[in-house]
């Protein structure tokens, strides 16, 4: 059984559907394995958890939006 495993930010419950969805048919197209077979785990994260450049992705909004206006 395929298990395709994604870690994100918060995300959308449509944006969750979607993913799912757009990732198993594009597994199972490459694959050739039934779509049924696969397993899509959707992990969030807060932003705080997650860093780049030794800043986390919450500061880096924090900034990012600040400079837009």
């Amino acid at each position: 059984m395929p298990y395709i495993s994604v870690e994100s930010g918060a995300l959308t419950s449509e944006q969750k559907k979607e993913l799912i969805e757009r990732l198993t048919a594009t597994a199972a197209e490459i694959t050739h394995i039934p779509e049924q077979f696969f397993t899509v785990t959707i992990k969030e994260l807060p932003d705080e958890n997650f860093g780049i450049g030794g800043k986390s992705i919450d500061e880096i909004k924090r900034n990012y939006i600040g400079k837009e206006h």
